[in-house]
């Protein structure tokens, strides 16, 4: 997609104007799923990013990107990564199996069991496994909400959730179910990763599945951002409310879709102390 190449030529250009020189250690390329996983899934890598001196304590954060569920590349956001593991920590950035060729259950499946990966190798880099969030923008916030409140994809792999908390950052989908009828779309022309099956819709719509139970939230909305994020999000928070009154919901009033995930290439942008305050909580 054209604003995604366009946050890559931005991130390119911008990404070495960092105010933090803390030593770092990158390890990358890292086999978490095999071919044929569950079946029919492919092979997938991911990156991490942790403080030099990290020693098993440290907070842990898989990012998952967005792209509209067709597009997008780990290694477009090394920058997000470095920068987190610069305020002490440990970044994880996966790439996940994209549609046509798969649907939304399987990076659902997938983006399980990079954290199942987490959960049982971070703390040879030095993070803590009973302090892993999971964050995401667009689809990737969409993929890290489905995955946080429906517990079936940890079932499948034969282990509990162990997500501590949620990040959203400009979420896409929190209620497909009611973004795709509302839209009324020709089948097959958009959002193939949903199919053309209302159930689908439901089964992977975030909103459906809220309970008390659910890790707690850090949610981040654009005020410029797209009407259908501006519209599923406020129909998402009214149903978060009657769990969470006072949810932890930040709208960056004059932000854009795509600068609310640009916004982190700026070390000293307040999105971080956020995420800090809302892990030190946890």
């Amino acid at each position: 997609m054209q604003f995604y190449n366009r946050l890559l030529l931005t991130i390119l250009l911008l990404t070495s104007f960092s105010c933090s020189f803390k030593r770092i250690q990158r390890s990358k390329e890292i086999t978490y799923m095999e071919k044929g996983f569950l079946e029919n899934l492919p092979e997938k890598q991911l990156n991490v990013f942790a403080p030099k001196k990290a020693d098993g304590k440290n907070p842990v954060m898989l990012f998952i990107y967005g792209g509209s569920w067709n597009s997008g590349n780990k290694d477009i956001y090394n920058f997000l990564g470095s920068r987190l593991a610069r305020k002490g920590i440990v970044a994880v950035i996966i790439d996940y199996p994209l549609s046509p060729d798969y649907q939304v259950h399987d990076m659902a499946k997938a983006s399980a069991q990079a954290v199942k990966w987490t959960n049982e190798n971070i703390n040879s880099y030095g993070g803590n496994p009973d302090r892993i969030f999971v964050s995401g923008h667009s689809a990737g916030g969409h993929l890290a909400s489905l995955i946080s409140v429906r517990n079936e994809y940890f079932d499948t792999l034969g282990m509990e959730n162990p997500i501590k908390g949620t990040i959203l950052i400009d979420a896409a989908g929190l209620d497909m179910y009611w973004f795709l009828n509302e839209m009324n779309y020709e089948p097959g022309t958009k959002y193939q990763a949903f199919t053309d099956d209302p159930q689908v819709w439901k089964d992977t719509s975030p909103i459906y599945y809220l309970d008390e139970k659910d890790p707690p939230m850090l949610i981040m909305m654009g005020g410029r951002t797209l009407p259908g994020i501006e519209k599923t999000t406020e129909r998402f928070l009214k149903e978060y409310k009657k769990i969470e009154p006072e949810p932890n919901f930040h709208l960056q009033k004059w932000k854009k879709h795509v600068p609310m995930i640009a916004q982190f290439i700026y070390t000293p942008n307040k999105v971080y102390r956020w995420i800090e305050e809302f892990m030190e909580d946890k």
